[in-house]
């Protein structure tokens, strides 16, 4: 288990390394995207990615100009 130092230096690090974005999908599947965490995750799973890098390359494959 992380000393409470631990978790401080960590949490600073992150603070400074990363941007973190929230992603929020519904979990009644509302609005008839059919996206699911259940359904990304296999899509990452086939392709023998991390939920991340799988999202992060979507990402900027939309995003290319």
């Amino acid at each position: 288990m992380a000393t409470a130092a631990q978790i401080r230096a960590h949490t600073k690090f992150e603070s400074k390394a990363y941007d973190k974005i929230t992603l929020r999908l519904r979990k009644d599947r509302l609005d008839d995207s059919g996206l699911s965490r259940e359904s990304i995750t296999k899509a990452a799973e086939a392709e023998g990615k991390s939920l991340n890098v799988y999202i992060l390359e979507a990402v900027a494959e939309k995003t290319k100009k």
